[in-house]
């Protein structure tokens, strides 16, 4: 298997292995220290013009070779200050006429600066380079071969303000990949955070519904043995048995919801995801729990999505658990769905007493919040406040076909 195949995503291209080999190879040769490296030039130039036989003024030739050379130590650190050292030192020579190999100086010193200035500043280093070569050519090109020499070192020139140009140009480019992809990067951590924070609210609301529904009926249904046992003990131990069973409910919303049920567990084919379809059992079980709860479904729900469904069934779950906990004895509930090819209506009304006008705002829980919440993946806003003959009232209408429609 070759590595594009092995590493989905990745183009295949002609020598790429051997490209990357070469390249981890290169990247494992010890390379020496900027320092180190700065200085061999310099170092070679002086010790050659501290061996090789000066014809005239060899004092006068070491120094001048060492102004020419030892700017070039710091180059990197100052390339223009360097650049106009290495000028000023080649004038002087001109100037004494004596020729020196150290004169490669001047390209070095070019190079450099074109590799970390900007193009306005290379091109007149460029210029005043080039008058340079021009007046050495004039001085000391032999008689009658002055286009030669001339052509040549413009060449050298060139090539040395190109090269450092394209060094720099290199490095900007890569400096730009560097920065998008560290970019890309942190924006890949921030979608992730994302999807982290709405799964843990999306684990939140299930578990606040799962937990608040069952626990309030299994409190309801508990205070209802208590009072039937020694009056009707069938009803007491109905009411144990509905406990029991609603415990078990529990935890096997519990497990589905925090994504850990098995495939191969015996609840998962025995209670699916709670939809419409399971709103008559909720209304039972609340009617057991002390909340008479009636139920009108209009229209085919069978075509709505299930995480639609799931949505209406935690919308009506927690509306009806709040009208358990908050409302006093006697008091009804009514469930109205109304299911059409685009739109799902929800309306939970009860029969419970107006709260005061203090209650009516939202709380701080996670009750109606995380029904808002719901409604909102749908393109819904929901109301819930007193109704005006009295009692409380949630409505709300999930746009099936909306586009900001999320998992419920």
């Amino acid at each position: 298997m070759t590595e594009a195949a092995a590493e989905p995503g990745r183009a295949h291209r002609p020598g790429a292995g051997r490209t990357e080999r070469a390249a981890a190879v290169a990247r494992r040769i010890p390379r020496l220290p900027t320092p180190v490296r700065d200085s061999l030039l310099p170092a070679l130039l002086l010790l050659n013009a501290a061996t090789t036989p000066a014809p005239r003024e060899p004092v006068l030739t070491v120094a001048l070779t060492a102004a020419l050379a030892l700017p070039l130590l710091w180059r990197r650190r100052a390339p223009l200050a360097v650049f106009g050292a290495v000028v000023a030192a080649a004038l002087v020579q001109w100037l004494l006429d004596i020729q020196l190999p150290a004169d490669i100086a001047v390209l070095v010193a070019l190079y450099t600066l074109a590799a970390h200035s900007a193009r306005r500043t290379t091109l007149a280093a460029g210029a005043v380079v080039e008058a340079g070569v021009l007046l050495a050519c004039l001085r000391w090109a032999p008689d009658g071969a002055f286009l030669t020499p001339f052509v040549a070192v413009t060449a050298m020139t060139a090539a040395a303000a190109v090269l450092g140009m394209n060094v720099r140009t290199t490095r900007a480019y890569l400096a730009a990949v560097e920065e998008r992809a560290a970019h890309l990067e942190r924006e890949q951590e921030q979608q992730a955070r994302l999807a982290v924070a709405e799964e843990r609210a999306r684990i939140t609301r299930e578990m606040h519904d799962i937990v608040t529904h069952n626990l309030s009926v299994m409190v309801a249904l508990a205070d209802a043995a208590g009072y039937a046992r020694q009056r009707s003990p069938d009803r007491a131990d109905a009411a144990m048995r509905q406990i029991s069973e609603t415990g078990r409910q529990a935890l096997t919303d519990m497990r589905r919801s925090l994504g850990v049920l098995r495939a191969d567990e015996p609840d998962a084919e025995r209670h699916p995801l709670p939809g419409i379809a399971q709103l008559d059992a909720l209304a039972e079980q609340m009617s057991a729990a002390g909340l008479p709860t009636g139920l009108e479904v209009e229209g085919d729900h069978d075509h709505l999505p299930a995480t639609a469904q799931l949505t209406v069934y935690r919308l009506v779950q927690e509306a009806l658990t709040n009208a358990l906990k908050h409302t006093p004895a006697g008091t009804r509930a009514t469930v109205r769905i109304r299911c059409s090819a685009g739109t799902v209506t929800v309306d939970v009304a009860d029969t419970g007493p107006r709260p005061p006008a203090s209650a009516a705002a939202p709380s701080s829980g996670h009750g109606i919040p995380g029904m808002r919440e719901r409604a909102a993946a749908y393109g819904g806003t929901l109301r819930a406040g007193p109704l005006p003959d009295g009692g409380w009232g949630v409505r709300t209408r999930l746009l099936l076909d909306s586009a900001g429609a999320v998992s419920a």
